[in-house]
């Protein structure tokens, strides 16, 4: 299809608000997400895309499909909104949640191993929401960093690829910060650490910041916690898991 050859940020903008509007309340299942605002701020964030950017495409193309909202009934569509359009009709919905999907998860699945939207469970939805918003909380980090006082003027570098136990480092030339990305849906809930999360924070200490990024139901609001293992604010509790795992031996019967 013409339109997977090359995207721009705002081709991708159109892109979800013409999901949202198409698939209405079945866009929303698919991603597990509970409302429209919080569609606009975990993949906002998660594309780098204003999130009003993507409510107001949603809202251009309302009027072309059954669902209760007017739009912008009283305005022609523009062009390159009319031409996306054309070109992704014939899209199933498996197809073009599959696609949204490709423009955030690629670092982490092969899109098109994805099972059709009708056969994923509660917990692959709810695992595909933390993956993005996740991803949406980074962004909001790099974009947000530079305003906080205490991290002005320091150099970024990006390790959330690493798996050292921190998502960024922020250095200066006298200091630097360890700091690990936590998003969270709604204003509270709980964040989960790994013990190699866990292990640097408690050997870094004031060095080491938990970035967390809440209520993207609503509207965004950061919280920071340095030296998290001992901040009043946050109860750790020890969870541990056994696991059991199955293995296949294979006899080979033939040289």
């Amino acid at each position: 299809m013409k339109i997977l050859s090359s995207l721009n940020q705002r081709d991708k903008a159109i892109l979800v608000g013409l999901f949202l509007s198409k698939f209405d309340r079945q866009a929303l299942d698919g991603f597990g997400f509970k409302g429209f605002n919080e569609a606009y701020n975990v993949l906002g964030y998660a594309l780098d895309i204003n999130p009003n950017s993507i409510k107001n495409y949603r809202d251009e193309f309302d009027p072309y499909f059954p669902n209760t909202r007017q739009g912008r009934r009283n305005r022609n569509i523009r062009d390159y909104c009319k031409e996306i359009m054309i070109l992704a009709e014939s899209l199933s919905f498996d197809d073009f949640y599959k696609y949204i999907n490709s423009f955030i998860l690629n670092e982490y699945v092969d899109i098109k191993d994805l099972k059709p939207v009708h056969q994923i469970s509660k917990e692959r939805k709810f695992v595909t929401n933390r993956l993005i918003t996740g991803k949406a909380a980074e962004e909001y980090f790099t974009k947000k960093y530079q305003t906080i006082n205490c991290f002005q003027n320091f150099k970024l570098i990006d390790t959330t690829n690493w798996g050292c136990g921190f998502d960024y480092k922020l250095f200066s030339e006298s200091e630097n910060f360890y700091i690990e990305v936590k998003g969270i849906n709604e204003s509270v809930g709980n964040i989960l650490m790994t013990e190699k999360e866990y292990n640097m924070a408690d050997n870094l200490q004031e060095r080491y910041c938990l970035f967390v990024v809440s209520n993207f139901k609503e509207r965004p609001v950061h919280q920071l916690f340095f030296n998290p293992l001992y901040h009043k604010d946050i109860i750790f509790t020890r969870k541990e898991q056994q696991i059991l795992q199955i293995s296949y031996i294979g006899n080979i019967l033939k040289i």
